[in-house]
């Protein structure tokens, strides 16, 4: 390494990453040549630590993140060796020991001391970003302006319109978002069937389910608050087991994995309009029980949408609505 390079560290729980972690970190990486981020995390802390060292590597391209999940003290009256047990666990997954030592926080000082490094502070008032990573958990969405695209996905609230063909899902999933000025995921195995004519065999089933994570997922950055979902994995499986008598248990699995706020089950008490990608014109009613079916057998939060276009509409604002703290 030449001479004259500078190495930082930045050090945080990053519980969650907000734009104020931001600041301090596009600070020390404009100062330095080789900016170290240490992300320490706890087994009993509310937000996963894999989550956060895997934000803290999407937002710091530029940067070495480490993840050190050791369970150690946090605060130095919890034990008489804090400042040498932290020295060490820092020394011993650091490649170098860093010149600077970037913080907000007052332990920044001691901390460049234990280091052999320079403390440099870096708005210790919170006048640059005026938030804290405490508030943000108390109410995440009152300060969501705060935080980061790749966060946001974990914060939202995630809201499925849920139910049989022809009731209304994707205009219902649009006018939603819309209204609340948020983001829609749209219902990918139409995207898929029309692109072919309509045709469908089970082998589309993987397809239309991975198109349908796919599509949530590069979604949600974009939720302000609230992301919207026409359909999701577990309509998926209904639809595989009732077209083609089974389902790929890897989407069971995956559908498992995607946990959702509240299911809006849209009823049949709507006029069918046929078109190339729907299937069951007289199988509406059955349809929809399947959906009931498995929304009461999981679980799952769910309000039937039921009416004229506008009481559905109505009744849907009022139940995304309760799911926000007035």
């Amino acid at each position: 390494m030449p001479e004259n390079t500078k190495t930082g560290l930045v050090l945080g729980k990053f519980l969650p990453p907000h734009l104020g972690h931001l600041y301090l970190l596009d600070f020390a990486q404009s100062w330095c040549d080789r900016l170290f981020v240490v992300v320490g995390t706890l087994a009993s802390e509310p937000i996963p630590g894999h989550l956060r060292h895997g934000w803290i590597k999407q937002l710091m391209p530029g940067a070495e993140v480490i993840h050190l999940d050791r369970e150690l003290p946090q605060y130095p009256h919890e034990h008489p060796r804090f400042w040498d047990l932290w020295r060490e666990a820092l020394l011993e997954v650091l490649p170098i020991s860093p010149q600077f030592v970037f913080a907000s926080e007052t332990y920044g000082h001691r901390l460049a001391d234990e280091l052999g490094a320079r403390y440099v502070p870096v708005d210790p008032d919170r006048t640059t970003v005026p938030i804290s990573g405490t508030s943000i958990r108390a109410d995440p969405w009152r300060h969501w302006k705060y935080l980061p695209r790749v966060v946001r996905p974990y914060f939202a609230k995630r809201v499925c319109v849920f139910g049989p063909e022809s009731t209304g899902k994707s205009t219902l999933t649009r006018d939603l978002a819309a209204h609340f000025h948020t983001a829609a995921v749209p219902e990918y195995a139409r995207t898929h069937l029309e692109a072919q004519g309509g045709a469908i065999e089970s082998a589309d089933i993987e397809i239309i389910a991975r198109g349908q994570i796919a599509a949530e997922r590069a979604t949600a950055p974009n939720a302000n608050r609230l992301l919207v979902c026409d359909t999701n994995l577990w309509l998926t499986t209904i639809w595989s087991r009732t077209l083609f008598g089974d389902c790929p248990a890897w989407i069971e699995e995956a559908a498992a994995a995607h946990a959702y706020d509240l299911h809006l089950l849209t009823d049949v008490d709507v006029p069918y309009v046929d078109d190339s990608v729907r299937y069951l014109p007289e199988e509406r009613r059955a349809f929809f029980e399947r959906c009931r079916d498995l929304l009461e057998s999981k679980g799952f939060p769910y309000v039937v949408i039921s009416g004229s276009w506008e009481e559905r509409f109505q009744k849907a604002v009022e139940a995304v609505t309760s799911l926000f703290p007035s």
